[in-house]
């Protein structure tokens, strides 16, 4: 039954996924015909900032996560080198 309700939240995102596109590209096309280009410039440098703040929080978060768990590399044995008799 847990799967039945997981694929139901997977289309409900999905599905509202789907209307935020459909409902930006709306809003983009009616930007451009209405000739309000610099409303559009605005809102694709807010646009633009906001994900790269987004990325640069997601890094920070997750770099003291991977310094903690990152492998230990073991360090090489040093073998004397052979000597000819």
């Amino acid at each position: 039954m847990s799967q039945r309700i997981n694929k139901a939240r997977q289309r409900k995102r999905r599905s509202f996924t789907y209307l935020w596109i459909f409902g930006l590209a709306v809003l983009i096309f009616l930007l451009i015909y209405f000739e309000q280009i610099a409303l559009l410039y605005i809102l694709a440098t807010f646009g633009v900032t906001v994900l790269l703040v987004i990325v640069a929080l997601a890094d920070l978060g997750r770099g003291e996560l991977s310094a903690e768990t990152s492998p230990q590399i073991p360090e090489p044995s040093i073998r004397p080198p052979k000597t000819r008799k």
